[in-house]
């Protein structure tokens, strides 16, 4: 598979600023490096829990803390890295054959996802040896 966790990356998305408030378009292809398949959001999540331990295999997605902040522990099972998102303003780009898992919710976050597919249960991966055998393969 040969992922890494350095080919995910964090976007400084626009930011249009007014005294009445920001505003952060985005469009496909252009703030995000895909195009937008499907949109939803992680919300009501007790502070300090986790959520996500999971890889795809084709699916794209793109984390926002549009409210909030949390963490995200990449890994490519053989090096993890850790990215903090806490502003709406940047979001974290993860390719598939990437298992990530979102950790150390602040409370009254939420977490936009933006992903390149439409929901599809086999595209997931959710047992982590099932992960480890995938990406040696």
């Amino acid at each position: 598979m040969n992922k890494s966790v350095y080919q995910s990356s964090l976007f400084h998305l626009p930011k249009v600023k007014n005294r009445a408030g920001n505003i952060t378009p985005v469009q496909n292809n252009i703030e995000i490096p895909f195009s937008i398949q499907r949109i939803f959001y992680l919300y009501d999540i007790p502070g300090g829990e986790s959520r996500g331990a999971h890889a795809h295999r084709e699916c794209h997605q793109f984390l926002i803390a549009v409210s909030g902040s949390f963490e995200v522990i990449l890994d490519d099972g053989s090096t993890r890295k850790q990215v903090q998102l806490n502003r709406p303003d940047i979001g974290l780009h993860i390719p598939p054959g990437i298992w990530a898992s979102e950790i150390n919710f602040s409370s009254g976050s939420i977490c936009l996802v933006l992903a390149s597919h439409k929901y599809d249960e086999s595209d997931y991966i959710r047992d982590y040896n099932v992960y480890l055998k995938f990406v040696n393969a």
